[in-house]
């Protein structure tokens, strides 16, 4: 059954991040309307825990509130991942159709099976567009899959600037600009050109190159980790205390473990690296991100890294069961791990105490590791007799 008859419709699929520009740009291709709710904020929350089961986790909560704007808004259609598996996300769609009509709300829903791979992203596009050309839809998705690509890229940048920039919030003002320079294009010319347009501007921003870094590693629940609204501003926060952030799961990696076909990926994927990390710690796939986040401990540890974070839902089992696994790796990599669980009732001022104290922490021990290495580096007696 076509979605669309002759009408050009409004569909609306919630935030995580700035995936919504990659979402945007694939509906326009196919001349759809794409309506972007406003960014998540404490009205959305509010919107969602109301209607929400208490126990249910905040990425359920932000996402249907996420809806209950965008049907205010206008819409026809809310759109939204499926997901098999054992995660809760599986059981999300049924779950917020059923509310969203037990609301009122006539808006229809429609779901995007993104674990069927590249076939579920034509299927959903035909569904949504109700058109079958496929040269047409390839372009669309190809066009997405780069988006996501490149946002990922300027993240980075972002993250680099952010920890050395001179003046605060320079960086993140170049970022917003570069973003806006990604939304506006139309093709995959325009789209290299904002890019490149977009790290110039945030390589442009002053930097004090003596500043004394900190590398930190982020890792947990994927909707956590992208969404600054759901991890309280986390990268903002620790790029304002001299630390580099660099996300472990990105929806770019999800997209080489998903969508994109084996012989265009290079190199071993997330989850194929988790799959080979984790094994000492955990066996297989419990759910959620829990395997990767155990692989990324050790990735973290393989490089030096300075620390790492995870971040989490309330209530998410297969992270909770991550958190179980953390002290005895901490036992025996001896790498720094803070565990943060995120949910409506979360506080700033215990919050912001936690990042500083566990930076406090990172930077004695990277002092200590210096004296340690100079001592043993230093010529005893016996050598310079």
């Amino acid at each position: 059954m076509k979605l669309m008859e002759n009408k050009k419709i409004k569909v609306a699929f919630p935030h995580m991040g700035t995936i919504y520009i990659a979402w945007e740009m694939a509906l326009k291709k196919m001349g759809v309307d794409a309506f972007i709710p406003p960014y998540t904020n404490k009205k959305t929350l509010s919107l969602g825990t109301k209607n929400s089961p208490e126990a249910i986790c905040l990425p359920y909560k932000l996402i249907l509130g996420n809806f209950i704007e965008a049907i205010e808004g206008g819409v026809d259609y809310v759109s939204m991942i499926a997901s098999p598996g054992i995660c809760r996300l599986g059981e999300y769609g049924r779950n917020i159709e059923q509310v969203l009509k037990e609301l009122g709300y006539n808006t229809n829903y429609v779901e995007l099976n993104l674990y069927d791979g590249f076939k579920g992203l034509v299927d959903y596009l035909v569904k949504i567009s109700g058109s079958k050309n496929y040269f047409k839809i390839i372009n669309a998705i190809y066009l997405s899959i780069r988006t996501v690509f490149a946002l990922d890229e300027l993240q980075d940048f972002l993250s680099y600037y952010r920890a050395r920039e001179i003046k605060k919030g320079e960086s993140e003002k170049a970022f917003n600009r570069s973003l806006n320079l990604i939304r506006n294009s139309s093709n995959i010319k325009e789209l290299s050109k904002a890019l490149k347009t977009g790290l110039r501007e945030i390589s442009s921003v002053e930097t004090d190159k003596k500043r004394e870094v900190l590398h930190v590693d982020l890792t947990g629940e994927i909707y956590i980790v992208n969404d600054e609204f759901s991890n309280q501003y986390i990268e903002r926060e620790l790029g304002a205390m001299g630390v580099q952030i660099r996300r472990s799961l990105t929806v770019s990696s999800f997209l080489k473990d998903a969508i994109i076909p084996k012989i265009f990926k290079k190199g071993e994927t997330h989850l194929e690296r988790a799959y080979r990390l984790a094994k000492p710690y955990l066996m297989r796939d419990i759910g959620g991100d829990s395997l990767e986040c155990i692989s990324d401990v050790l990735y973290a540890k393989e490089r030096n890294i300075d620390g790492l974070i995870h971040v989490s839902p309330f209530t998410c089992m297969p992270e909770i069961m991550s958190q179980n696994i953390f002290p005895k790796m901490r036992e025996d990599i001896n790498l720094p791990i803070l565990t943060l669980i995120m949910d409506e009732q979360t506080g700033r001022a215990g919050y912001i105490t936690r990042l500083e104290a566990f930076v406090d922490l990172m930077r004695r021990k990277k002092i200590k590791s210096k004296i340690n290495n100079k001592q043993s580096e230093a010529p005893s007696s016996s050598d310079v007799a």
